[in-house]
């Protein structure tokens, strides 16, 4: 695709035709003349049936839907659910891919064609065939706002990033909570830096003292929160920043710290506090990342021992001046302690914007990888890199080129015709036409290469990648100028945005390539910078901002990646949906693409993929050679990268993005202070613009870990794994009745005032098979309907349902009575129901599962708290005396067993089968220890990581903005 030669009269209003004097002309890559993309591919119907994964409920059902038999049914099912327009059950709803792509590429055509992107006809229909292509072959994807609106009655919003702005008055302060609320309302998510707020300790014009920005912070958490429960796709993503130099900034590092120390006082009280617990909602500032603007004097600092002067917002006035290494601190302690905050370096951010006449950049959205002007947007979309590596290994640089030009001018006339949330928003999106092109799969295209992730020849060639795509989107940009004029704030910003490219250019070619993948893409790169560079002195460029490396959470999924964002693989073993139905645990198809790579043989490759699905890892492979084992290494199990491998990838990268990176750095819960401290200061030293981390274990909302023994053998997980995710092609639930004479045990209890007895009966060796409640006379109503919900519940504890699924539907029900009991292990009780099946999880269920419902006993919740109050992991509690009496039953039954067994001693097998559900609850059956990831609030899975957010392998439902 090729510029012609033009000039036009600007960017123009919204609707207006350009006079373009020429146009682009556009060649084919992936299509062929005369051959539509829809006619090269095998399509094929599917039933798309979606339910919640912890009570089998059907959230979703549609027949018949129409994809193409190389989609994945993951990727089918999330499209189905999450893309298709219309109601279902309806004719309007869309029931093919085709309908989807044809709706949003017939709108970029016309929208392109209108405002004279292209020379001709010919060159329209080109372009229309080739992103057909490109989506119908999973090539590349744009953010999930695209599929939503482009070509339906709805507001035409692209972008999923959005920035606020607020100001040091009551009526700024209220517009922000209500645009964040709009923005909420839509599944998008915002950040906003509230600097500009006077302090808490600065005065009001009428005399009195100032709220301060961490009290508004209050109000604009709650309404996330109550949107969030309102029926949102997902919950609500904001980011709050605050500069260093606030004088509130030690109130606001300790926020969230402080109210982790609440939840954990609220759990040992006895209420449920974890994540999407009924009574988290009680906790403030839960809905938001929170992140500290650094200067560069501040960092300066902290390195040198030195003075920091905290100012007043209104005259800039020291109010105060502390120890920078201190403060450095607090931050490093608040972090390591619940995560946040983050750290946004504000010198090296502002060093690379390109519009620093129009005003700094002070925010970034949710995710941290949109940084740009306040009250602005960003309209994303992510390749597939694995879809440019040949099968011999070498990479395709020139169809990588020739794809950036083909997603950069749909992302730009996406702009065009696109509505915004705010008026000021769109303004100024509209008039710097902020784009973020990036990708996906560099964890998978690394290892299929043979190349670690923690590598310098890794580094490498994500740098020659990541140069190449933002060399080519500015060289287009600067193409597109000349066609249809450079953006609207281009000519008072001018000096600055050349000054931008000359430092791309130059970083690119400081880079070393190692290896000739990466010698490959980085001359291309210096010579997209240098043409790039040439064309946009003559004509500006279009975009103020051409890339960012998003989460790619949903969309990551629909293109079938095995890798989100700059993320490396997350887990060797994979949790794979089949037709029909069912799931099966596989190895990535990565690993024997990277043995191959690697140069071993058939047979090899074979008994390592063997060896890796039994085992979960590569360790004493048969074979493999051991300098071979960090091409495996991913973000979890047995080998992990290490926290400074993360952040040397990003700082690789990071020179070659307009924004920033979403990318949280994960830490064993082992690390300390120091070591975050350490991290934040390598962060910056290494010209990063964001970086956060999470130490293991860190919230109350992760269940406790408990690893299993080293002693157990290593091929332990195998059939239980394999077996917990085969699917059951028929089964006839057959009632096993209790023996005449049968063991039992009566409790006495009172809820609220209110008294009663359950009375649990259980098979000789077998576990809870009856249960028997007494409350009020005999005869009354009360008594009547506890009478038959006993026979109910013990009818299907007889027939085989797990008593966790009892535990997990009645536990938090609400109704009176409710409130004290007088069982120590249980204090307060929502109802009867939710009383009683406390009690039999505590009295019939093993610890590791108790665990992850979050239901423990006094001494077991008082064992945590000293061990946390010590500072030490589960290391520094003695969880076999602790659970002496703890029951362990057979996997997938709820059996009690003859003899109890300690959660150090449960094995991987011991794991209920029914409750994998996602690649990462794979992984914890694996491990043998819980996943730092929340739970789905859709369909109930454990979701996996996707940059700083989380994503839903099952529904396609993300935690963040992207």
């Amino acid at each position: 695709m090729t510029g012609a030669v033009g000039t036009s009269s600007g960017t123009g209003d919204r609707g207006k035709t350009a006079a373009a004097a020429g146009g682009l002309h556009v060649e084919r890559v992936w299509t062929t003349e005369g051959v539509h993309p829809y006619d090269e591919v095998s399509w094929e119907r599917r039933d798309v049936v979606m339910t919640n994964w912890r009570d089998g409920s059907i959230n979703f059902e549609q027949h018949g839907v129409e994809f193409p038999d190389s989609w994945s049914v993951n990727a089918g099912n999330i499209v189905t659910t999450k893309y298709f327009r219309g109601a279902v059950g309806t004719p309007e709803r869309e029931w093919s891919l085709r309908q989807l792509i044809d709706r949003v590429v017939h709108t970029y055509r016309k929208t392109g064609e209108e405002h004279g992107y292209f020379a001709s006809a010919a060159d329209a229909e080109v372009f229309e065939h080739e992103l057909t292509w490109m989506l119908l072959h999973q090539v590349f994807s744009f953010n999930s706002p695209v599929w939503f609106n482009v070509g339906t009655a709805s507001p035409q919003q692209v972008s999923a990033c959005f920035i606020l702005a607020v100001d040091d008055s009551m009526d700024a302060i209220l517009d922000w909570y209500k645009e964040e609320g709009l923005i909420f309302k839509g599944g998008s998510g915002s950040g906003v830096n509230l600097s500009r707020i006077r302090s808490s300790r600065e005065l009001l014009t009428s005399g009195g003292t100032a709220s301060g920005p961490v009290s508004f912070m209050r109000g604009a958490d709650a309404s996330a929160g109550t949107i969030k429960s309102g029926g949102a796709t997902r919950r609500a993503a904001k980011m709050v920043i605050l500069d260093v130099d606030h004088p509130d900034i030690e109130e606001f590092i300790a926020t969230k710290a402080r109210e982790e120390d609440k939840i954990r006082a609220l759990r040992d009280a006895g209420f449920d506090m974890d994540l999407g617990g009924t009574d988290i909602v009680s906790v403030q500032y839960q809905n938001a990342n929170n992140s500290v603007r650094v200067s560069g004097e501040f960092m300066r600092a902290v390195e040198d021992g030195g003075s920091f002067s905290l100012r007043g917002r209104l005259d800039g006035a020291v109010i105060e001046t502390i120890d920078a290494k201190e403060l450095f601190g607090k931050i490093a302690q608040a972090a390591w302690e619940c995560a946040d905050p983050g750290l946004q370096y504000d010198d090296v951010i502002n060093d690379w914007h390109t519009c620093p006449e129009s005003g700094r950049i002070t925010a970034s959205n949710p995710c941290s990888e949109y940084m740009h002007l306040d009250n602005s947007s960003c309209n994303l979309a992510s390749l597939n890199l694995l879809k440019f590596l040949r099968s011999d290994g070498s990479f395709e640089v020139e169809k990588l080129v020739k794809t950036v030009e083909f997603v950069i001018t749909a992302m730009d006339i996406s702009i065009t015709f696109a509505d915004f949330p705010t008026e000021k928003i769109g303004e100024t999106s509209r008039a710097y036409r902020q784009l973020g092109i990036g990708y996906a799969n560099i964890g998978a295209l690394l290892m299929a290469s043979g190349l670690p992730y923690d590598s310098d020849e890794g580094r490498s060639v994500a740098a020659g990648i990541s140069s190449l795509m933002t060399g080519t989107a500015y060289r287009r940009s600067a193409e597109l100028a000349g066609v249809v004029g450079p953006y609207d704030g281009y000519a008072r910003n001018a000096t600055g945005h050349q000054r931008v490219m000359r430092k791309h250019a130059e970083a690119s070619d400081a880079v070393v390539a190692r290896g000739s993948n990466a010698t490959a893409l980085l001359k291309e790169a210096a010579k997209q910078w240098r043409r790039g560079n040439q064309i946009g002195a003559r004509n500006g460029w279009r975009n103020s901002q051409a890339s960012v490396l998003a989460p790619t959470g949903t969309i990551g999924l629909m293109m079938d990646c095995d890798t989100t964002g700059i993320e490396p693989d997350l887990a060797l073993v994979k949790f794979k949906k089949l037709v029909g139905g069912g799931s099966m645990q596989i190895v990535n198809q990565t690993v024997p693409r990277a043995l191959r790579s690697l140069g071993y043989p058939e047979e090899q490759v074979e008994a390592i993929v063997e060896h890796i699905a039994e085992h979960g890892h590569v360790i004493d492979a048969p074979g493999l050679k051991p300098e071979h084992y960090p091409v495996f290494d991913c973000a979890m199990g047995e080998r992990s990268i290490a926290p400074m491998g993360h952040v040397r990838m990003m700082a690789a990268v990071q020179p070659f993005i307009s924004g920033a990176i979403s990318k949280t750095v994960n830490m064993p819960e082992s690390a300390t202070v120091e070591d975050v401290a350490h991290i934040y200061l390598e962060g910056w030293k290494l010209g990063l613009k964001a970086l956060a981390i999470y130490r293991d274990n860190c919230k109350v909302g992760q269940p406790l870990s408990v690893a299993k023994k080293s002693s157990e053998p290593a091929s332990a997980p195998t059939a239980t794994a394999s077996a917990a995710v085969e699917k059951v092609v028929e089964y006839r639930p057959v009632r096993k009745r209790l023996p005449k004479k049968r063991p039992s045990e009566t409790v006495s209890f009172s809820v609220g005032g209110a008294e009663g007895y359950l009375t649990a009966s259980s098979y000789p060796d077998d576990g809870l098979g009856e249960v028997f409640l007494k409350m009020s006379k005999q005869g009354s109503t009360l008594a009547g309907v506890m009478d038959a919900f006993s026979v109910a519940i013990s009818i299907g504890l007889q027939y085989g349902v797990p008593l966790e699924t009892y535990v997990s539907k009645f536990t938090n029900m609400r109704f009176e009575p409710a409130g004290m009991t007088d069982d120590p292990d249980i204090r307060m009780a929502a109802s009867v129901m939710d009383y009683i099946f406390r009690r039999l999880a505590l009295d019939f269920l093993p610890y590791d599962r108790r665990a992850e419902l979050g239901i423990f006993t006094a001494e077991e919740r008082a064992a945590q708290l000293r061990a946390e109050a010590a500072g030490g992991g589960e290391e520094s509690v003695d969880l076999t005396a602790l659970a002496a009496s703890a029951p362990v039953a057979p996997a997938g039954s709820t059996e009690k067993p003859s003899r109890p067994v300690a959660p150090a001693e449960a094995r991987v097998e011991d794991r209920p089968a029914g409750r994998v559900g996602s690649s990462t609850e794979l992984l914890e059956l694996v491990q043998g220890k819980a996943a730092d990831a929340p739970l789905c609030f859709t369909c109930g899975t454990k979701m996996r990581p996707a940059g700083s957010c989380y994503v839903c392998e099952g529904c396609g439902s993300t935690s963040g903005c992207s």
